[in-house]
């Protein structure tokens, strides 16, 4: 029996006017979703799959932007079949909630700060639906426990920044489920999230639209989440789809060089590499536009780069023979979470209790572990940027622990750090050029400012970017162009140490393949030591000799990137390894076969 159709992209285009240029964000695409169904759309940053869910949505800012033509057929269950492009702003507000809702993909900046996130929730309940406000707060109430968060009344008063990143998005989930709409959009939920957060959002993605037989789109960057949850796959590129079909034919056998590049680029499990193939290496644009297609497969590019279990060990005698450049001896690092009537501490939590390893020359050490285990602190702690409560940190034989604030800041010239989110690093009002030699002058690098910026142009250079970009600003790059930045400035001081701190968690998969990789050429190229902290094992796996797993302060487990993979010891270590979405076809096969056999709830 045929599906009920849902939604039907026809032809559209959605374009984006300046006064130079106009571009066709979202170019001639059609698709259609049916009840019960969930399609994945897929593609890096700039390929319009955002601009496609706001403008099902009909969210686009006019100006610039407006749907220039196509349809958008809503088969809405009270007003039959409607062309969404066509209908008046006051008919779209009866639709978004009601029938058709969204969860974006920040969910700090989607809630509003001032008001608790049960009046968030309530206000959706209010407009759309003929209730008084106790039968609201009720429902409100009973929504945050179908989405399993903890202790439900005290979330309904609490405000989003009381929250966690996973509990803000079970919120806005709440809220997009308030109405029990007919299709929800979900634009990269999870990108920002634990892997063990991001699974349990789509379980539970998964189990209310078996309850409400909804249909959903999914947006992503991540091919290996869409494995776990969709059933059809549209990719786009450029605003254009490149290719769409099921999920298993689109993992077994991809026909587009982009599809095969969003494919391979994603760190492998159960191989060791040592380098991520990109999408450049299956597909280049010549001089007019066109594609020049890489005709090798995603198995065959991958085995070429594969390193075997002896090469791997003949590189460890060599690592391991050496004295460790960080020696952590029983580091604490405490805060205090309650104070007295006179601002006394009363109770403290241990961020980092009692952690123990040592780090040699030319290592990666992963900190591998979820949001709240102590890996950033532990970063910062070994920085001295956070100080610790006890403990002691040596690094090449030096005793740092209680140096004073003048030493340590010359050390740093050694020792940097690669923080998270490279635009909150970079200061908006500098240009790059500027911000990159900035370290330099505190340091007293070079004789003056003429040769710190020639060396800045070939750091420029060295990180895939070029001398023409010295004086933009920060915002006139992408999220993986900032990255660069941020790595060249940590390069400018010549350190032989780097902390990495989840210098990757917000890139798509492909500009992450190349940072990546471009962090590893650098370690080759200059001999650098990293400790990289991530809460994704598959990216720490790939970057790491050894692997420290982290769980409230504590090492759960501590050994070989590889033997913890294929053999873990900890129950937290294997829960981390099970919810990494992994993408295989007898997954996929899996998963299919379940869907048919779990009708909707009634």
């Amino acid at each position: 029996m045929a599906k009920k159709m849902l939604l039907e992209i026809k032809n559209l285009v959605t374009e984006f006017r300046s006064d130079e240029d106009t571009i066709k964000a979202v170019n001639n695409i059609s698709f259609s979703l049916c009840r019960g169904e969930t399609i994945g759309i897929v593609g890096e940053s700039g390929s319009g799959k955002s601009v496609t869910s706001l403008s099902i949505m009909r969210l686009i800012p006019n100006p610039p932007g407006k749907i220039t033509s196509g349809e958008i057929i809503c088969h809405s269950k009270t007003k039959g079949r409607i062309d969404i492009t066509k209908i008046s702003e006051k008919e779209m507000r009866t639709l978004r909630g009601n029938e058709i809702a969204m969860i974006f993909q920040e969910p700090m900046t989607s809630l509003n700060p001032v008001f608790t996130c049960g009046n968030q929730v309530m206000e959706a309940i209010l407009l759309h639906q003929q209730v008084t406000k106790g039968e609201a707060k009720e429902k409100t109430i009973e929504l945050f426990k179908k989405v399993q968060l903890p202790r439900p009344e005290i979330i309904f008063s609490s405000y989003p920044h009381q929250l966690s990143g996973g509990q803000k998005q079970r919120v806005m989930i709440a809220m997009a489920m308030s109405c029990n709409p007919e299709i929800l959009i979900a634009d990269e939920p999870t990108t920002a999230l634990d892997v063990t957060v991001q699974a349990t959002i789509i379980d539970l993605m998964q189990e209310l639209q078996r309850q409400n037989d909804m249909g959903i789109v999914f947006i992503t960057h991540d091919l290996g989440v869409i494995a776990e949850l969709a059933d059809k796959v549209v990719v786009m590129y450029k605003g254009k789809i490149v290719e769409q079909g099921n999920v298993f034919d689109i993992f077994s056998n991809p026909q587009h060089p982009y599809t095969k590049g969003l494919l391979a680029c994603r760190p492998p499990l159960d191989k060791r590499l040592n380098w991520l193939p990109t999408v450049s290496d299956f597909m280049k644009i010549n001089e007019v536009g066109e594609i020049i297609e890489n005709k090798q497969s995603v198995k065959d590019s991958i085995e070429k780069l594969v390193i075997t279990a002896a090469e791997r060990a003949d590189a460890h005698k060599l690592l391991y023979a050496k004295h460790p450049v960080l020696q952590l001896k029983n580091i604490k690092t405490s805060f205090a979470i309650n104070k007295g009537m006179f601002g006394k501490p009363t109770s403290f939590v241990n961020a980092v209790d009692d952690i123990s390893f040592d780090v040699y020359p030319g290592e990666t050490m992963g900190l591998v572990g979820e949001s709240g285990c102590g890996k950033t602190t532990l970063g910062r702690t070994i920085l001295r940027l956070i100080e610790p409560t006890s403990g002691t940190i040596i690094l090449n034989g030096k005793d740092i622990t209680h140096i004073s604030k003048n030493e340590m800041i010359k050390l740093r010239k050694d020792i940097q750090i690669i923080f998270q989110d490279p635009y909150s690093s970079l200061n908006p009002r500098i240009t790059i050029g500027n911000a990159i030699m900035e370290p330099m002058q505190v340091h007293g690098i070079l004789k003056n400012d003429g040769e710190r910026k020639k060396r800045v142009i070939e750091l420029l250079e060295r990180v895939n970017m070029t001398e023409a970009q010295f004086n933009r600003y920060p915002h006139e790059f992408s999220g993986g162009q900032r990255q660069r930045i941020c790595i060249a400035r940590a390069l400018a001081l010549q350190p032989k140490f780097i902390i990495c701190d989840e210098s990757v968690s917000a890139l798509d998969v492909s500009v992450q393949a190349q940072v990546l990789n471009l962090l590893n050429e650098l370690k080759r190229e200059f001999d650098f030591t990293y400790i990289f902290i991530s809460h994704d094992l598959s990216v720490v796996k790939f970057m790491s000799d050894r692997m420290v797993v982290m769980n409230k302060g504590k090492i759960e487990e501590m050994g070989d990137a590889d033997s913890i993979y294929n053999n873990a010891k900890s129950e937290y270590t294997k829960k981390l390894i099970s919810a990494i979405p992994k993408g295989q076809l007898n997954d996929i096969k899996n998963s299919i076969e379940r869907k048919k056999l779990l009708p909707p709830e009634t």
